[in-house]
């Protein structure tokens, strides 16, 4: 592949946004080494995730860390840049010695952590260790799936009443795993859990006027749903832009998984709503309360997860019409972040994307690059470039 940055976009096609992207990714390697960047950036350059917890700078901690490997494994089947792929299979090595340990594990976060780490390095290169942690991760996964709820709980010890039966819309992205994991072994309690999750989301999730509510409510003891609220978004009657965007994508890929038409539906629900209350550029403000003429912060993470969820509907909806439309949107918001989110040369920044939001209320990472979304953004490009691609997820 190319060493030197190639030249910044006027004119941005899928080829020449994927070459910048790439050139990014191989010269963050020898920026990061074997360390880990933090979840966004600070003024366009990210820094090395901080100490914490007793984990030392740079430590593999937190649920984003997978998106640097799963961007290496990217690289590497466009490019096939041994580099890439040697750095891939040291993460995956320390997210199987995380696993074992117990590091950092209290989360349902661990689909996003070990889909890219460790699920991506077996369906490329078979790697039996890297198997053995994605099935661990999933095992320890299905201890948050809470009876008679039928939901795995989002965040936290499963005994803080705070966060007892909680579950977010986020959480849809992270079934894969537990697909993945029940395809490799025929134990139903794994896609059981899928099929029960994704459909409470679906009916209590989703509201009745497709928009979605971020973070839900059951009572943990008798089932009962209870509340919608949020966490990141404006209020908890807005409809959070990357929220609305896992919901795309995440009930596509729980549709291919369980063939249930009504997820299907609800990741076009989703979608509609989605391009509805996108304004006219097509980079979603990071609350979809907010349209043209607001100034308000832009999210591209949530325009790049929600590219992936077009190309994904794209695939697997049988109807023609639809897919068409699913793919012509899909290029679109990609067409849209290479051409007003993509640095103008890829030299002037870490990341693959700018102008992304983590968490507005709590003021993280506003206006910065984040590591999701840069994921998100050159899985976008991978599928425009290549339409047989086969997913992690």
């Amino acid at each position: 592949m190319t060493t030197t940055p190639p030249a910044s976009h006027s004119t941005v096609t899928t080829e020449a946004a994927l070459a910048a992207a790439l050139w990014t990714v191989r010269r963050n390697i020898d920026v990061f080494g074997d360390r880990y960047p933090d979840d966004t950036t600070r003024d366009d350059r990210y820094p090395l995730r901080p100490a914490a917890g007793g984990f030392p700078e740079g430590g593999n901690r937190g649920w984003t860390t997978s998106f640097w490997p799963g961007m290496q494994w990217l690289a590497w089947e466009r490019t096939g840049d041994t580099a890439f792929r040697d750095a891939g299979l040291r993460h995956a090595a320390d997210f199987a010695r995380r696993v074992r340990a117990g590091e950092d594990l209290e989360t349902h976060d661990l689909g996003f952590l070990y889909t890219l780490s460790a699920v991506a390095p077996w369906r490329l290169l078979q790697d039996e260790n890297a198997r053995d942690a994605a099935l661990r991760a999933a095992d320890h996964l299905m201890r948050r799936f809470l009876e008679p709820a039928g939901i795995i709980q989002a965040w936290g010890d499963l005994s803080d009443p705070a966060q007892r039966g909680r579950t977010i819309i986020d959480s849809l992205m992270n079934m894969p795993l537990l697909t993945w994991a029940h395809e490799q072994t025929r134990d139903a309690r794994f896609a059981d859990a899928v099929r029960r999750h994704t459909t409470q989301l679906r009916e209590h999730i989703l509201r009745e006027d497709d928009s979605t509510f971020h973070t839900f409510y059951w009572d943990a003891e008798t089932g009962r749903p209870l509340r919608g609220a949020t966490e990141q978004g404006a209020h908890d009657g807005s409809c959070w832009a990357r929220g609305q965007a896992w919901g795309i994508y995440g009930f596509a890929l729980n549709f291919r998984a369980t063939g249930d038409d009504e997820l299907l539906g609800a990741a076009w629900r989703c979608a509609d709503y989605f391009i509805a209350h996108l304004p006219a550029d097509s980079i979603p403000y990071w609350d979809l309360v907010y349209t043209d003429g607001s100034d308000a912060p832009r999210d591209s993470s949530a325009a790049a997860i929600a590219a992936c969820g077009f190309l994904e509907l794209a695939r697997v909806d049988v109807d023609p019409e639809r897919a068409a439309r699913a793919q012509a949107l899909g290029e679109t918001l990609v067409a849209a972040l290479a051409a007003d989110c993509a640095p103008r040369g890829p030299a002037d920044s870490d990341a693959l994307l700018l102008h992304g939001v983590y968490d507005l209320p709590k003021d993280r990472g506003v206006d910065e690059g984040t590591l999701w979304g840069d994921y998100f953004y050159l899985e976008a490009l991978t599928r425009l470039a290549d339409p047989d691609w086969k997913s992690y997820w």
